[in-house]
Order: structure tokens, then C-alpha cells, then sequence
């Protein structure tokens, strides 16, 4: 098999990393709209803004709660994928602890961001990339394949007030390494099953 017999695997892909304040659930917001529109992705807005803004809240809860009092700046990170059918939301935190579900009673204020994921993702699990921490991610189906001629738009950078975007430090490079990690990971597993569907 020479180089021209490669298949390229149509992927759209973009992160963030944010400091982990409770602003950084407004601004993943406007990383997943800014990004669905630019993808030409707009029916996807809603629903993806809507995990996005669950997984995120989580991650800010989880991120302050595992050390209150650090020194350094706690940081999320989000990431969209558009691949092959699907497309996923994901959202890192340092935090190793996998979140529950809850069925919080009627009255209660808080506790139904999974129940709201659950309700509206195809599916959505867990990924623990090997820099440390978590990645929550959720899958959406696209509705179509997508092709090499969806993937070409131009890049147009996301404008954020100052203090959310997450300046480089140990915390930001986690999050960029583990969002990396998750992106190389599902890649290679669409890369092989793709190649083991031509074989047969």
C-alpha cells in the first residue's frame, strides 16, 4: 500500500483551554456556537451548547473542589470533533473521581446535568487520558458521513474578555495534552475500523 492509497478521515476539530471560573461556562458556550457555525454545523448548536454548558459546570465544580486553595490556576479544557457521523463534546478536568448521575428530587436546584446529557446525547462516557485527570464526553449523531469537502473552512479565532482563556502553565498543558490524547485516540480507533471495512 503506497502513500497514495491513503484515505484521509474527514475531521473537524478545536479546543479551549479556560480558567476554571464559574465565567468559563459562558465562554465554552461561545466556543461551541462559535465553532458549529463556522463548521457549518448550525442544527447541532443547541444541543451541543446545552452538554457543553453541563460538562463544563461540572468541571468547574470539580476542579475547585479538589483544591480550593491552589496556588496555581485551576483549568478546564473543551474540545469539539466532528468525525465520520458524529460529533462529540468533550470537557477535561484534573479531577480523576467519575461523576455520577443523579435523580435529584423535583425541588432540588442543582444535580441534573448528567440526566440532561443522558437525555439528549446518543451516548456519553468517560475517557481518563494518560497525562492524568478526565475527560466527560458526549456524542451527538451529525445526521450525515462527513466528507474531506466539509472539513475546509476558515479559521476565525475566538474573541473572550480577559481573565477566561487559561494562560500557559502546568494546568493549561495538562489540559492540552489530555484533549491532544483524547483527539489522537479516537482518530487512530476511526482510522482502524475504516481500514479494516475496505479489507473486507
Amino acid at each position: 500500500m503506497s502513500a497514495n492509497d491513503v484515505t484521509p478521515i474527514p475531521l473537524l476539530a478545536s479546543s479551549i483551554r479556560l480558567n476554571a471560573i464559574p465565567q468559563a461556562v459562558a465562554a465554552a458556550r461561545l466556543f461551541v456556537q462559535h465553532n458549529l457555525t463556522l463548521w457549518q454545523l448550525e442544527e447541532h448548536v443547541e444541543t451541543a451548547t446545552l452538554i457543553m454548558s453541563e460538562l463544563a459546570t461540572n468541571a468547574v465544580r470539580a476542579s475547585n473542589e479538589s483544591d480550593p486553595q491552589a496556588t496555581d490556576k485551576l483549568v478546564i479544557g473543551g474540545q469539539l470533533r466532528a468525525i465520520e457521523t458524529s460529533l462529540f463534546v468533550e470537557v477535561w478536568d484534573r479531577t480523576s473521581t467519575t461523576p455520577v448521575r443523579k435523580d435529584p428530587d423535583q425541588d432540588a436546584e442543582g444535580g441534573r446535568g448528567l440526566l440532561l446529557v443522558d437525555a439528549v446525547a446518543k451516548q456519553w462516557n468517560i475517557y481518563h487520558p494518560s497525562i492524568g485527570g478526565k475527560i466527560v464526553w458526549a456524542e451527538l449523531p451529525l445526521g450525515f458521513a462527513l466528507e474531506p469537502s466539509n472539513c475546509v473552512y476558515e479559521h476565525v479565532p475566538l474573541l473572550l474578555p480577559q481573565g477566561l482563556r487559561a494562560r500557559y502553565s502546568s494546568s493549561e498543558h495538562q489540559a492540552r495534552r489530555a484533549l491532544l490524547d483524547s483527539l489522537l485516540n479516537t482518530t487512530l480507533s476511526a482510522n482502524t475500523m475504516m481500514r479494516m471495512t475496505d479489507a473486507t
